[in-house]
């Protein structure tokens, strides 16, 4: 970027050397400008910014356009159709109306490089002074049947002033075929896009008093420009990359800004957190690493256990994200967590997001303990009363050294003697404060889980404040699933060789007749009320389907269901009789997505599958293939078939609906099919900021700008080395900055 000529927005820095710009004064706001409230509007048009977030002059010049569009030239313009020219006013007149209650018209001669036409302003005839011969405008309105332009929202040409060049409105008869770039701005009602403009353009002076939060360092390393001249190149682009370069500077500083808010919560917990230390003395985990375990860990479990081991040697309380595909054996690292907070004499606790995942946990740690003698128990919020009052009682006691549960774990009366060890599993499933009640347990070292991969891009914007470790290896006895699309009968795939639904339904029954079981996923509970308008009334509903495939392909096996609505008692009884192997086949909805370990399970049929992303329709595809016998996935689409090819370049995203199904047969990889389905996704969907305590992204598109947010990560690193506090003179500013995008979140781990 530094090396990239500055347009012409940018003069001002670009003759300022990197000394000059670290010898700079540091420019301190005015907040008497910024903060006034926004004069001259009308009522309605108040409460349409204030919908906004717009109150003041400031918030204003912050809120960024959306996208930067070319306005249409006049010999383009189509009748009826609604557009945005860039023009200049030739003449202008009035004449009155005999219409009751209206004012008199104002209509102009407007022209630009390619041709002329009538503009027609309504209820406006101060527009007559206002708009002299010469003057330079913005019009946004549409092409009426007699061909003048009947005017809904106009301002002043904001590039007035610029330079003249390809993409300026001609002042003349020569000049470009084409209109300049013109900002176009989220709007509301009450309150266009234009309308925004013109109150942009009124505010431009007060762009001076803008504060420059970044040091001139980092400017002058990065070649930024500062941040008045980015916010006035984004509002008046004279050239469409004017814009995408401010766009570029003021997302760096809202990335730095990011990064810097969860080093100080990781700092933060360093000063005020004391876990204990658990060394490395021989003892129950290296007996159970020995001797306890069935298999061999990979070398990933391998490395993971180190680090760890290493994270729980120090008082400094742990915080890692163990991150890991499905069935990549994530439980066995955190049972070692655990097991050593235990062998030190201490207690460890694994909380999970459902009663289901917590009884597969549960489940799971017994087996993996075999006879080493651990007292572990499991609560829930359907554990019967009696039962809770002991496991209480034990816990506090000390007695009890591990426990599995759900949010019934961080309830009040919940006391552990001594909590050293807490596993948060789909740790982005609970909020910032369930997670927080746990943490207030104790003092405990933290290991974070999740299920689904994450590209490195995500993981700095969710979990910038952990130390991560990855799990990609599988182990040697999990086999690739085999994957199938099924179209509509009569569609074929040039990919998964197109097995209609009947077919699919032969294979089932040809695994069940083998004593194998299948899962049945639907995307509803109940089917949609009779009458029901819209394209969920074809989707299927697992209550429905259960009910259906007991009178049709399924008649003769016994089958079960299992939904996020029932009670628990009905989830446990469901679950007993398909892991027992009475109930040949579970009719369920994405309850099933994580924690389900049956390893007779062979099948999974997903209906509607292209409804679902990629990254849960591999974490569904992970339930089956989990014992010795080879799995089937096969996704039912009620699309058709997408032509040969559609979105299987290496790089492209795959398109939308079926199309994508593609990906899944195409990769079992769940960390490629992560970055696929980030960039299918794009920014705008991205989960996990807003609930991690972080801000939304206004500048930054990721994963465009992973590049940006890579340097940015690396200044915030320097940063928090080297002046942890933000006290030094160059980064007074830029902690203010960081106060006002987070507030207390940018120096508390959790918000209590």
């Amino acid at each position: 970027m530094a090396s990239a000529p500055l347009p012409r927005a940018f003069a001002s820095t670009e003759r300022l050397t990197a000394e000059q710009m670290i010898a700079a004064p540091l420019r301190w706001p005015r907040p008497s400008r910024l903060e006034r409230p926004l004069q001259g509007v009308t009522k309605g048009l108040a409460e349409g910014l204030d919908a906004l977030g717009i109150r003041t002059v400031g918030e204003l010049l912050e809120h960024l356009p959306r996208d930067i569009r070319r306005a249409r030239t006049i010999a383009t313009l189509e009748k009826g159709e609604q557009a945005t020219v860039l023009v200049e006013v030739r003449t202008i007149s009035s004449r009155p109306v005999r219409r009751r209650g209206m004012r008199a018209l104002v209509q102009a001669t407007v022209a630009d490089s390619t041709g002329r036409m009538r503009a027609t302003f309504f209820n406006q005839p101060w527009l007559l002074a206002r708009y002299p011969p010469g003057t330079r405008l913005l019009l946004h309105g549409a092409l009426d049947q007699r061909g003048g332009f009947r005017v809904a929202h106009h301002a002043l040409n904001p590039n007035d002033g610029a330079d003249a060049g390809a993409d300026a409105v001609p002042s003349g008869a020569e000049g470009s075929e084409q209109a300049g770039g013109v900002a176009h701005y989220a709007a509301a009602e009450g309150v266009s896009s234009t309308q925004i403009l013109t109150l942009v353009l009124a505010a431009e002076a007060d762009l001076s008093d803008v504060p420059e939060p970044l040091p001139a360092v980092i400017r002058a390393a990065e070649g930024l420009p500062d941040r008045p001249a980015a916010l006035a190149a984004m509002h008046f682009p004279a050239l469409a990359e004017d814009a995408e370069r401010g766009r570029a500077r003021l997302a760096f500083e809202e990335l730095l800004l990011m990064q810097l808010a969860f080093l100080a919560r990781r700092g933060e917990r360093t000063r005020c957190g004391s876990a204990p230390a658990l060394d490395s003395a021989p003892g129950l985990t290296e007996r159970w690493l020995k001797d306890g375990l069935p298999f061999q860990l990979t070398g990933d479990q391998r490395r993971a256990i180190g680090v760890i081991a290493n994270d729980l040697r120090t008082t400094q309380p742990m915080q890692r994200l163990l991150m890991g595909d499905v069935g990549s054996g994530k439980t066995v690292v955190a049972l070692f967590a655990m097991l050593r907070a235990v062998e030190h004499g201490h207690q460890a606790a694994l909380m999970a997001p459902t009663e289901t995942l917590a009884e597969q946990h549960f489940a799971t740690i017994q087996r993996l303990l075999g006879a080493e003698p651990v007292t572990a128990a499991l609560l829930t919020g359907s554990t019967p009363a009696a039962r809770r009052r002991e496991t209480l009682a034990r816990l506090g006691s000390g007695e009890l050294s591990l426990i599995v549960g759900t949010h019934a774990l961080i309830e009040p009366d919940v006391a552990f003697r001594t909590l050293a060890v807490a596993v948060v599993d789909e740790q982005h499933r609970f909020g910032v404060r369930q997670r927080a009640a746990l943490d207030r347990k104790g003092a405990p070292h933290t290991l974070h889980m999740t299920a689904t991969p994450i590209p490195r891009t995500l993981a700095l914007t969710r979990y910038g404040d952990l130390e991560v470790s990855t799990l990609r290896e599988l182990p040697r006895e999990r086999r690739a699933v085999e994957t199938r699309v099924v179209f509509p009968d009569g569609a074929g795939d040039d990919v998964a060789a197109g097995h209609a639904r009947a077919r699919a339904y032969e294979d089932l029954r040809g695994e069940l007749e083998a004593g194998r079981q299948a899962y049945v996923v639907c995307p509803l509970v109940d089917e949609p009320a009779a009458g029901g308008a819209g394209e969920d009334v074809e989707l299927r509903a697992a209550t429905a389907e259960l009910e259906r495939l007991r009178g049709g392909e399924l008649a003769g096996y016994e089958l079960a269901l299992l939904h996020g609505g029932m009670r628990p008692r009905e989830k446990q009884a469901a679950m007993a009789a398909f892991a027992s192997g009475r109930a040949h086949v579970l009719v369920a909805t994405t309850v099933i997505e994580v924690g389900i370990d049956v390893p007779n399970a062979t099948v999974m049929l997903i209906e509607n599958a292209e409804r679902f992303g990629l990254s849960q329709l591999h974490q569904l595809r992970g339930r089956v293939g989990r014992g010795e016998h080879p799995g089937i996935c096969m996704l039912v689409s009620s699309q058709p078939a997408p032509g040969p090819g559609a979105g299987l370049a290496p790089d492209a995203p795959p398109p939308a609906g079926s199309g994508r199904l593609r990906a899944l047969v195409q990769h079992s990889d769940g960390f490629r099919l992560a970055e696929i389905d980030l960039r299918m996704r794009r920014e705008g969907e991205l989960v996990g900021t807003r609930q991690s305590g972080m801000a939304q992204l206004k500048a930054a598109r990721l994963p465009q700008d992973a590049a940006l947010l890579e340097r940015a990560r690396g200044w915030a690193e320097a940063i928090a080395a080297g002046d942890p506090s933000l006290e030094a003179p160059e980064h007074v500013l830029l902690a203010g900055a960081l106060h006002r995008a987070y507030g207390r979140e940018a120096s508390e781990p959790i918000p209590a």
